[in-house]
């Protein structure tokens, strides 16, 4: 018997929770360029957390593709960091080559990045206002749960 959990709280403390400031990170993809702090000052950022074995993960990201990147890509307050958990660029460029986001992968191959939100559990969201604080997050994936989301970003760049 095959189970999914979608949408379940994980046990365990939680490393970040609502108004705690966006963790310090340097985000480095061959392909997608470098991020650093200084690149999100400012901006509503949306942090997804995912691996590319994760059935769940498949389906926020594709609604990730279909509604949420389309409507944001080019707002210049929004930034949307898709990182892939124990992925190195080559595993990324390889699975996108399969999937075709349009949207930017970045490799997070030793869980540095990863390690700063969770110690488990994917995927995970985390959406930081523009004064960098934590306003939204989430465990799993479900429908309701993204709407939420993308209210949740209307909301934060309207300010």
């Amino acid at each position: 018997m095959l189970v999914f959990m979608l949408g379940v709280k994980a046990q365990g403390v939680e490393k970040l929770k609502v108004g705690d400031a966006l963790p310090a990170f340097s985000l480095n993809s061959e392909v997608y360029g470098k991020v650093t702090p200084a690149d999100l000052k400012g901006k509503v950022v949306l942090v997804s957390l995912f691996a590319t074995w994760c059935g769940p993960c498949q389906l926020e990201l594709g609604q990730v593709q279909k509604v949420l990147w389309p409507k944001y890509k080019d707002n210049a307050d929004f930034k949307l960091l898709v990182i892939g958990r124990e992925h190195t660029d080559a595993d990324l460029k390889k699975y996108n080559e399969r999937k075709k986001f349009a949207f930017p992968l970045y490799p997070d191959p030793k869980r540095e990045v990863f390690s700063l939100f969770a110690d488990q559990s994917i995927p995970r969201v985390y959406l930081f206002g523009k004064d960098g604080k934590l306003v939204h997050a989430s465990i799993g994936y479900t429908a309701e749960e993204f709407q939420h989301l993308m209210e949740t970003i209307e909301k934060e760049l309207a300010k």
